[in-house]
């Protein structure tokens, strides 16, 4: 079975893939593109996710071995940083974080990817906004009755596409907030 989906909150990636677990749908693949692949099981699997930075090959080497040590099994991930997907049976320990500072440090990473693309979608904001703002037509807010608001209504799709940078900057400083929040929970403990 294969479903497309899109995630751009990394706990809300995992709380789903372990909801398909619980259906009985063991995830095989997952491809750069949100497509995901998934096989009918009978055993009780468990998915986590984790974010790391840039991992030297050697570094990705004892990263896996690690966890492999422990029971999992890498799914997908990539040396250059980003989300490792790790999957496997449950045995009753389902938790790839060990402690509360493997935690700590993990919420450290995801506030600094949210913020390091909160500042690219900005940046990338900026460039599209800075000259013309969201509706491009020439002379929009001059027109007149039914001229005009053929015109408004032609160019509003167009206007939301060009929003998306800027609604992606508020989705990752949202991100990091949330990040950042669950950090602090963790260390007042």
């Amino acid at each position: 079975m294969k479903k497309f989906k899109m995630f751009v909150d990394i706990e809300k990636e995992e709380q789903w893939l372990n909801e398909q677990l619980q259906k009985g749908y063991r995830c095989t693949n997952i491809s750069g593109l949100g497509i995901y692949t998934f096989e009918k099981t009978d055993k009780r699997y468990v998915m986590r996710l984790d974010y790391q930075e840039y991992l030297s090959k050697e570094k990705l080497n004892e990263y896996k071995g690690i966890y492999e040590d422990f029971g999992w099994n890498y799914l997908k991930g990539t040396w250059l940083g980003g989300i490792q997907y790790w999957q496997k049976e449950d045995d009753g320990q389902t938790e790839i974080f060990s402690d509360r500072q493997s935690r700590n440090n993990y919420y450290k990473r995801l506030m600094g990817y949210s913020s390091s693309l909160a500042i690219v979608f900005l940046l990338f904001s900026y460039t599209i906004y800075k000259d013309s703002g969201l509706y491009l037509t020439e002379g929009l807010w001059s027109m007149k009755g039914s001229l005009f608001w053929k015109a408004f209504l032609f160019e509003t799709p167009f206007a939301l596409l060009r929003s998306f940078p800027a609604l992606m900057v508020a989705f990752y400083t949202i991100s990091y907030y949330e990040a950042y929040r669950k950090y602090s929970m963790l260390k007042e403990k």
